[in-house]
């Protein structure tokens, strides 16, 4: 087993940043070519798999692990095939990269300015904007109070928590940012998956 004294620190590599809506952030493709170059990482590993996989949606789990099979890091990502125009042929490929982006930050790869990837971020903005147009499957969502709307934030809130190693920290963190946003029934519904 290797000891966190083993493990070189990250080198002073500048990485190749997207600006959007005015903050920086590094593409999944960044994080990659710094994990295979570095190394540090030689003979690590990058897995995935998909313990959900339908015609609908996807979700994807990423491990890396070391040179002695030991898991260091782990990302998860979901993705709707109705959300966006890109996944309606696409939504495996960017459902994997996403939780491969998300795994290299939990190694701490290219995560100055944020966990989530340029990528990630693009593609919530596109979701965001075709969300009129992009319907889920209604069998696959919980339904909600009538006297509650469906948004954005409750349905990325609930990925986020649940995608976090310490839900308790995320869903503190999600209430400091949106709170004020939401109903207490949806922050009722989101602490749910914190415990």
């Amino acid at each position: 087993m290797k000891k966190d004294s083993e493990y070189q620190p990250m080198s002073n590599y500048k990485f190749k940043t997207t600006n959007i809506r005015g903050k920086q952030y590094v593409e999944v493709n960044e994080r990659i070519k710094f994990f295979r170059q570095e190394e540090q990482y030689k003979n690590w590993s990058i897995s995935t798999e998909f313990p959900l996989l339908t015609a609908d949606e996807a979700l994807c789990r990423c491990t890396i692990s070391d040179r002695d099979g030991m898991v260091i890091a782990m990302g998860h990502a979901h993705e709707w095939k109705a959300s966006s125009n890109v996944n309606k042929t696409s939504y495996v490929e960017n459902c994997e990269t996403s939780a491969v982006g998300r795994a290299l930050a939990m190694l701490g790869i290219g995560i100055d300015a944020s966990i989530a990837s340029a990528n990630e971020v693009e593609s919530a903005i596109e979701q965001q904007q075709e969300k009129p147009a992009a319907k889920k499957p209604a069998a696959k969502k919980e339904p909600a109070p009538k006297d509650e709307p469906v948004d954005d934030i409750l349905d990325k809130a609930i990925q986020y928590v649940k995608s976090a190693t310490d839900k308790q920290k995320a869903f503190d963190k999600i209430i400091d940012k949106y709170g004020d946003q939401m109903t207490d029934t949806q922050k009722t519904r989101l602490f749910k998956f914190v415990g």
